[in-house]
């Protein structure tokens, strides 16, 4: 059992609230997950994507909750099953006792399994969340698109943690189209979405409008309709929206996966603030 390679991560966070301690087991965990299925052949057919992976890959300083995937090609016979094993041996090995639920249906095109530990919380020496239930239960979701939009752009990036491996993910304007079109086309709206775009913004990261037009064109408001995604129509439609979001609630919903520094960005949270960046971003797509 390796669980003191967990708990040695667990202490360079210097982690400072039962919530800080609760996301960096959470990303510990992650971290344990991406290296189980890079033992497999999972990342020759797949690559990752969303928050989870700016944050691991690109150092996105908040908190993420789940880890997703896309197929580099469509395939909708994928499914989960020969990896969950894998999974399970890895994490077991590292003092998880996990259980893992597939919770993939034969037609859909997203593939999903929850990781489940109740035990490893008792195993390590924790600061905060001592003699309380906080972390008695780890939950995880992985979500699989087995019939992604095309258009996607990829590449190999490393981690260190648990061991030297390789990870397969989507390029940064393919994250950025992605995000995108959560943005645009998410039926309820998260405060995560919109500090990612201001990520994005700051660094000046392109869209990917290729693969942000296939995914319209497949999911939302827009599928069907072969519409002609371009630097104007993003500008006009993400407006729209940026006009429409209560960002009291958005602040609310995404205080939780920041550490208490950055929480200090949220003040400037409005709409003239979100314009003004969208304006800036728009002047170098």
């Amino acid at each position: 059992m390796n669980i003191k390679i967990i708990q040695e991560r667990l202490d360079v966070y210097r982690c400072r609230s039962l919530q800080e301690e609760a996301n960096a087991l959470r990303e510990i965990t992650q971290e344990v997950a991406l290296a189980a299925l890079s033992r497999t052949d999972f990342f020759k057919k797949a690559a990752f994507q969303g928050g989870t992976c700016l944050r691991i890959f690109y150092s996105l300083d908040r908190f993420s909750e789940d880890l997703d995937f896309i197929l580099k090609k469509p395939d909708m016979d994928f499914g989960l099953e020969p990896y969950l094993q894998p999974l399970a041996v890895e994490l077991n090995a590292y003092g998880y006792h996990v259980e893992i639920v597939d919770r993939s249906k034969t037609g859909q095109a997203v593939k999903k399994c929850f990781l489940k530990d109740d035990s490893l919380g008792k195993l390590l020496t924790l600061q905060y969340a001592k003699g309380t239930a906080a972390l008695s239960k780890i939950r995880i979701k992985l979500e699989v698109d087995a019939n992604p939009p095309a258009g996607s752009d990829f590449e190999n990036k490393f981690l260190d943690y648990p061991f030297a491996f390789a990870v397969t993910t989507q390029d940064l304007p393919s994250l950025f189209a992605g995000k995108s079109h959560a943005l645009l086309c998410r039926e309820y709206e998260k405060g995560r979405d919109w500090y990612d775009f201001i990520w994005y913004v700051s660094r000046k990261v392109r869209i990917n409008f290729t693969f942000l037009a296939n995914a319209l064109n497949q999911t939302g408001p827009w599928a069907g309709q072969n519409i002609q995604v371009d630097k104007d129509w993003y500008q006009k439609e993400m407006k729209r929206k940026i006009l429409a979001v209560n960002w009291p609630e958005m602040k609310e919903e995404l205080s939780r996966f920041l550490k208490p520094e950055a929480l200090a960005t949220l003040k400037v949270w409005d709409q003239e603030f979100f314009l003004d960046r969208l304006e800036k971003l728009v002047q170098w797509l």
